[in-house]
């Protein structure tokens, strides 16, 4: 299906999120949609599959002008969007997962299978048909977010999709994952499907897009051909379309590790999740240092940053930091003792929906009785986001930034000095610059002593901003790796379970 977007206008209020944008999706092809996080990718695309009402403009599909005002409305017209955070239901299962939507389908008189029989054997095709394995009886919240990702394909697909939305799918799965993904995409498109691929990452758009529209603070700044593009020219020239200028990557400081002191030691360390249980013998971690914690989500990374956070406990050994045994202690000594935690669910665990980036600021500040200064907390504020260049005012709801000013948010609201810093994911769904303004905050605090144990699904990122890495697989974790002394493929065969 051919779709084209002609003059669309969407602001909320004096915020101009798409202004004057216009693209043509021929059948058979993928085109992308690049930009800086806030650009007005993600408006578009809700525009298009009907989660938001443009404000003006057109949409033409295979030549014929549609009103599109509703989710529903999209996918009787034969689009359906992938958002970036499954809108499933971890509760049910996979087959009723399966099942949404086809109540307004049945209503706007669109035959459908019916009986569970039906559906199940439906499903099984289609995992078929794309090398999935999504057994129909499972709870959802048992799949990974890559699985969940393939149940919904799976699901617009069987409710006849023709035009398919992804936005930001790459984030939060694993290598193989993404595989699976650009597999089944390219597959979709050779069938005929027009496939909109959303994202800010140069090189998933250079390995999956046949063209692409690049697209800064609600307006489309150019369109390229990808294909038989010279890599390197391509990546410089859509850094220039998203940014206006040429970004420089953070630089690594040495730490000496012979020389240094530990300031973390963890020993016969014994943690039980839900899933798995975590075994660490000794790990001692220097002033300064930076630990990646690789491997597939729920092999044990998080457990481990729970524990030296406060929040979980450990069934058995010690963690010490500056010579100070934190074990068992309360969360509240933890955050006396310089122990940071940025979580990867921005809104979730780490930020307040509803609260704006003003009244953040104010319960971090600390208040001698039961008035509050809004005066002097509203001047901090203004500071911080103009600090840390946040994207918002201080009347800003933290639920109305993009996910780049949650994390600059988050950051700023992390006490000055730290002598630990524990972060799940740090640049997940993030621009190019984002990614690089927040290590380059890191690379600071290191310099000072900060050591740092993060988490993150991107192999090229562990092994560039770390000293060591831990390869945790099924509970089991590695000895301490030098981050030089690995690449990629050997960081994958790690995780897989060859330990070097």
């Amino acid at each position: 299906m051919k779709v084209e977007l002609s003059h669309i206008y969407k602001s909320f209020g004096n915020v101009k999120a798409n202004h004057d944008i216009s693209m043509t999706v021929e059948a058979g092809t993928v085109y992308g949609i690049l930009g800086e996080n806030g650009a007005g990718k993600s408006t578009l695309s809700k525009v298009l599959s009907g989660f938001i009402t443009k404000d003006s403009g057109k949409i033409v599909l295979d030549g014929i002008e549609v009103d599109i005002k509703t989710p529903a409305d999209a996918i009787c017209a034969g689009i359906g969007m992938l958002h970036q955070d499954p809108l499933d239901f971890p509760s049910l299962s996979v087959l009723d997962n399966f099942m949404a939507g086809r109540s307004t389908l049945n209503k706007k008189r669109v035959k459908t299978s019916s009986s569970r029989a039906d559906l199940i054997r439906e499903l099984r095709q289609l995992s078929a048909t794309f090398g999935f394995d999504l057994p129909p009886n499972d709870r959802l919240a048992n799949l990974t977010v890559g699985e969940r990702q393939q149940l919904e394909i799976l699901r617009l697909l069987s409710l006849g999709v023709k035009t398919l939305i992804l936005d930001e799918p790459t984030t939060g799965i694993s290598a193989s994952q993404k595989t699976a993904l650009f597999t089944a995409v390219k597959q979709l498109a050779a069938d005929g499907k027009s496939i909109v691929f959303v994202s800010h990452k140069l090189e998933d758009v250079e390995e999956l897009c046949d063209r692409l529209m690049v697209m800064r603070q609600g307006k489309v700044i150019g369109e390229a051909e990808v294909k038989g593009r010279n890599s390197n020219e391509l990546a410089a020239s859509l850094v220039d379309m998203m940014f206006g200028r040429e970004l420089a990557i953070p630089a690594k400081h040495e730490i000496n590790i012979q020389q240094t002191e530990p300031a973390l030691v963890i020993q016969d360390l014994q943690i039980d999740g839900d899933r798995l249980s975590l075994q660490i013998d000794k790990l001692t971690v220097k002033s300064g240092e930076v630990i990646g914690l690789a491997g597939l989500e729920g092999n044990g990374q998080q457990l481990l940053l729970l524990a030296c956070a406060g929040l979980l406990k450990p069934n058995a050994g010690k963690i010490r930091i500056s010579d100070v045994d934190m074990t068992n202690r309360a969360y509240s000594n933890f955050l006396r003792a310089g122990i940071g935690y940025l979580p990867a669910d921005r809104l979730q665990d780490g930020l307040i929906r509803g609260l704006s980036i003003h009244e953040h600021f104010m319960l971090r500040q600390s208040h001698s009785g039961f008035l509050i200064n809004w005066r002097d907390t509203r001047q901090f504020a203004n500071q911080a986001i103009e600090t840390f260049n946040i994207r918002g005012k201080p009347s800003t709801k933290v639920e109305r930034l993009s996910g780049g000013n949650q994390q600059r948010t988050q950051i700023s609201l992390l006490p000055d000095r730290l002598n630990l810093l524990l972060m799940e994911q740090p640049t997940r769904g993030l621009d190019i610059e984002s990614t690089l303004w927040i290590w380059k905050q890191m690379m600071a605090r290191c310099e000072k002593g900060m050591m740092i144990l993060f988490i993150s699904s991107d192999l090229d990122e562990i092994l560039q901003y770390s000293d060591r890495i831990l390869v945790f697989c099924g509970g089991k974790v590695s000895e301490p790796i030098d981050a030089k002394t690995l690449t990629v493929d050997k960081l994958g065969q790690a995780i897989g379970g060859k330990f070097a």
